[in-house]
């Protein structure tokens, strides 16, 4: 994600007269909304309508706790803030990191330190993908308005993905397994919007965002997770920022226009909240299993090793036997 997107970033602030060359050239650079589209209805196939009462209550749970502590964060910011915004952060880069979660690292997580049945909980919390959750927020809280027509629009990419992979299942492997294909190139897209040399302290407010996800977030997702019957590490591994948000300032400033002047900054703050999350979630996650299992928990590839050095041990006393 963050490679193809620094490449489009240098492209544009060093030589910008490449982006319109012409072309399938110029396509691909300026393609971000089509790729995109595609992109949403690839991983809207992968959610699957016959979810299990638990996991919809489980992913709904933890879907309600993202999305409102996001709402919550921008409603104060709004009403305390002249120009909607805190430390130099946008309430549209706060929505689009806090509203949408790795799913990636979020079920490698679980793998490891939750509970196998609550990785299937994202088939509900992939929703998030996409600007419609963050249109949605902006409408209720008054910060932008859109139209009805735009709320469909958004989503109805997600939904053809949804309707083609529940009517064939052959259809959900194939286009769930062509999502991950999409990042790069929208990435690249994206990059190719982006100055370097106007984003100014961007970084530095985009760790500070990284963080606020992963504070703020962890904590209405460990509530909810417990709420439902967890111990809150189904929660936590939930409080990150998905790679594919980094898209969402771009594509709401396309329906909301007073937003096109703070998308740069708001999208290298989204990515460098993306790679803070990376790295601090599973540190977080696995401290606080540690925590609530009273024991240290061990990786998968510690307990393989433990468990060859078993398998080997009585072959070798049986060799020097």
């Amino acid at each position: 994600m963050i490679i193809p997107l620094l490449i489009g970033a240098l492209i544009k602030t060093f030589a910008p007269q490449v982006i319109t060359i012409g072309s399938f050239s110029t396509a691909l650079m300026q393609g971000t909304l089509t790729i995109l589209a595609v992109y949403y209805v690839c991983i809207g196939s992968t959610i699957s309508l016959a979810s299990t009462p638990y996991v919809l209550k489980k992913g709904g749970a933890l879907l309600v706790a993202k999305i409102g502590m996001a709402m919550l964060l921008v409603f104060l910011i709004s009403r305390f803030s002249p120009n909607n915004t805190f430390l130099g952060i946008s309430t549209l880069a706060i929505l689009a990191a806090m509203n949408d979660t790795n799913g990636g690292l979020y079920m490698a997580l679980l793998g490891q330190y939750g509970r196998n049945k609550d990785v299937a909980s994202y088939a509900i919390q992939s929703i998030e993908s996409g600007p419609f959750l963050t249109m949605l927020v902006l409408g209720v809280t008054g910060l932008a308005h859109f139209p009805i027509l735009a709320f469909v629009a958004a989503i109805a990419p997600l939904l053809l993905g949804v309707l083609l992979g529940n009517l064939d299942p052959s259809l959900r492997d194939w286009l769930g397994k062509a999502s991950p294909i999409m990042i790069p190139f929208f990435a690249f897209a994206l990059g190719i919007s982006i100055n370097l040399s106007s984003i100014g302290k961007a970084g530095l407010s985009g760790i500070a965002l990284g963080v606020g996800v992963v504070v703020f977030t962890g904590i209405a997702l460990i509530i909810m997770d417990r709420l439902t019957g967890g111990d809150g590490v189904t929660g936590l591994a939930a409080a990150s920022t998905a790679g594919n948000a980094v898209a969402v300032p771009a594509a709401i400033a396309v329906l909301a226009h007073q937003y096109i002047p703070i998308v740069p900054q708001a999208t290298v703050q989204v990515a460098t909240a993306i790679i803070v999350t990376a790295l601090l979630v599973p540190l977080v996650t696995s401290g606080w299993a540690r925590l609530v299992n009273g024991k240290k928990v061990e990786s998968k590839d510690e307990q393989f090793t433990q468990q060859q050095q078993l398998n080997v041990q009585p072959q070798s006393e049986q060799a020097a036997s």
